[in-house]
């Protein structure tokens, strides 16, 4: 009897560590690919008032992240808080949009559409167009 339950143990172990090995390796596969060398991005920032900053950089960045410390020199600025999710940009030009007091975040968009990654993760390539725009949650 207790083969058995060892057994059953054994095997149920076996097929979790096959599962994660192919999730593993799934995500490898289809994970965002950065683009390497020099680019041409646009990096729009839309405040609360609906007024538009527009910053054009050449960069050699390969993540969002990376183009928004380059637009620094541009004049632009941000800083939010590490999360599990990577930074969680709360503040942009000085101006904070805080979800928890109205509902509001920034946005985050390539090309008109949503970003599908945070910014550490999401790949720039040449001609991207992004756009961080205040943002309140209905």
């Amino acid at each position: 009897m207790k083969d058995k339950k060892n057994k059953k143990i054994w095997i149920a172990l076996a097929v979790f560590v096959v599962v994660i090995a192919l999730l593993a390796g799934a995500y490898m596969m289809f994970r965002p690919q950065a683009q390497e060398g020099s680019k041409s991005v646009t990096i729009t920032v839309v405040n609360k008032d609906g007024e538009k900053k527009e910053y054009q950089i050449k960069t050699d960045a390969e993540y969002l992240q990376q183009a928004m410390d380059d637009a620094k020199e541009e004049g632009l600025t941000y800083s939010g808080e590490d999360s599990e999710y990577g930074l969680m940009v709360d503040t942009v030009n000085g101006e904070e949009a805080v979800f928890e007091k109205d509902g509001a975040y920034w946005g985050f968009s390539v090309n008109g559409e949503y970003c599908n990654y945070g910014i550490s993760e999401q790949p720039v390539a040449d001609g991207d167009a992004f756009e961080i725009a205040y943002t309140v949650g209905e």
